[in-house]
């Protein structure tokens, strides 16, 4: 591959290498350090802590593996995390790659969209708290598709986890278009050659930034990777401070008026609010890993409002920059030439490549499962990851519209696993469903929200990556 430049800044040029480089050795020093303690299959769980006591292991994620050749998983991590420890994680699971797109989200609803967004994260919150009542109920229910089970029996832990999968590989492929849309944004010029065709800067920067992420898809123990990957809340206090102090005291202040409604873009809005909480597959794994478990309920509060206020924060502040005109990313409206907005950019470039590995790493694990036949361990792992690597990079270059890409993922799969599921699962578990009452009004009401969300926000979606190809 050959890269013609002609970007005009060589200082701009000079920090794109040094990221490139930062990130290669990232995958390359973790190859090199983590295959000493390569793991079986039956070792690798994404439902350890993210952050324990004792320290030694850090491995998590935002689901939980699901095994197909048992009922239930066994506990891979002892219950020794305290209330401050189970916060962090919770924050961490929490806060993601939604924060970018929230204040384009109220620019496509509205002002008083920001009323539905309360409604999202209420929602969000007690579906939590259903969760914590299902784990309560039943001690052998230790991940999210044993609730599905004990629900449903193995239908529901398909669904679980087909769910799952799913809103995880869309995830991923976001990431990948996220930072092409980035890299483009701040080396503008840049054009690749590839075999005498010439490639656009997005899709060249797509390409190059799945190159750089394939060797960490190929480790066994991702503990390394899940360091970096724990700094989200930190990344997410970094962009949101950064893009205030951009506007603020580098020239762009905060003028603009904004709509009071816009009815069109509500479904648009609905569904990033939605994909701004879309961790609840990984309570359960919080869960389970406390000390003192009663104190769960009191976690969620503390999770919900802190990432709530960031990203309110984030909405109001970046509509009352750009307006109308913020784009998917407020990244993208951000002036390259200034530190401030830098910081921000580098802030969001790093992230991905450590997330990347972790969020695929349910679903590489699940399709290994399923292969029977005999081969070596090792090639399967490199076969099977490379070619989601690949998958993802072919969605990434059909599909490059990360808003439109995440407002699907937030109405048909993020609304239905964090909200719709767990009240379905409650109500079936817990037996509510049989007489009426004020709590089966509630969660009827929720579940009603969420198939009104999943239908509209879908439809929506669809309608505008199709306008866009």
């Amino acid at each position: 591959m050959m890269m013609v430049e002609k970007c005009q800044s060589s200082s701009r040029t000079l920090l794109l290498f040094f990221y490139l480089f930062q990130a290669v050795a990232l995958s390359f020093i973790s190859v090199s350090s983590l295959k000493k303690a390569a793991m079986t299959h039956e070792e690798v769980s994404l439902t350890v802590p993210l952050l324990e006591d004792d320290h030694k292991d850090v491995l998590g994620s935002k689901i939980e593996e699901l095994d197909p050749n048992s009922a239930h998983h066994t506990d891979t991590s002892a219950s020794t995390v305290n209330v401050f420890r189970t916060c962090f994680n919770g924050l961490n699971a929490l806060s993601g790659v939604g924060i970018l797109s929230i204040p384009y989200a109220l620019a496509s609803g509205g002002w008083l969209s920001l009323v539905l967004l309360f409604a999202i994260a209420t929602a969000a919150f007690y579906a939590g708290l259903l969760i914590q009542r299902c784990m309560d109920a039943d001690p052998t229910i230790r991940t999210y598709p044993d609730m599905g089970e004990r629900a449903f029996g193995n239908k529901g832990r398909v669904m679980a986890s087909v769910v799952m999968y799913i809103e995880l590989y869309l995830v991923a492929t976001g990431f990948l278009i996220l930072e092409g849309d980035n890299l483009q944004n701040l080396l503008p010029d840049v054009e690749f050659e590839v075999a005498g065709v010439t490639v656009g800067g997005q899709k060249g920067f797509i390409i190059i930034v799945a190159l750089i992420i394939l060797p960490t898809v190929w480790l066994d123990n991702l503990s390394l990777l899940s360091y970096v990957s724990a700094s989200g809340v930190l990344a997410s206090a970094v962009i949101l401070g950064s893009v205030i102090w951009t506007g603020a005291f580098e020239g762009i202040g905060f003028q603009h008026k904004g709509t009071l409604i816009n009815w069109g873009g509500i479904p648009t809005a609905v569904s990033l609010y939605a994909f701004c909480y879309c961790s609840h597959p990984v309570f359960p794994t919080l869960y389970t890993s406390m000390k003192k478990r009663h104190q769960f309920s009191n976690v969620l509060v503390v999770c919900f409002v802190l990432c709530t206020i960031c990203y309110t924060s984030m909405a109001i502040f970046g509509y009352l920059m750009f307006g109308s005109d913020v784009q998917s990313q407020i990244t993208l409206n951000l002036p390259t030439d200034k530190l401030s907005a830098r910081v921000a950019i580098y802030t969001t470039l790093v992230n991905p490549i450590s997330k990347y590995a972790l969020m695929v790493t349910p679903i590489v694990n699940a399709t290994k499962a399923w292969i029977r036949y005999p081969c070596d361990k090792r090639v399967v792992n490199l076969f099977v990851g490379t070619t989601l690597v690949i998958s993802t990079l072919l969605v990434a270059l059909a599909v490059p519209f990360f808003g439109s890409l995440m407002s699907l993922v937030g109405a048909f799969l993020s609304i239905t696993a964090s909200v719709m599921l767990p009240c379905v699962f409650y109500l079936k578990i817990s037996g509510t469903y049989q007489r009426f009452n004020g709590e089966l009004f509630a969660v009827s009401l929720i579940i009603l929200m969420s198939v009104a969300v999943a239908i509209f926000g879908t439809y929506t979606s669809v309608l505008d990556m199709i306008g866009k190809l």
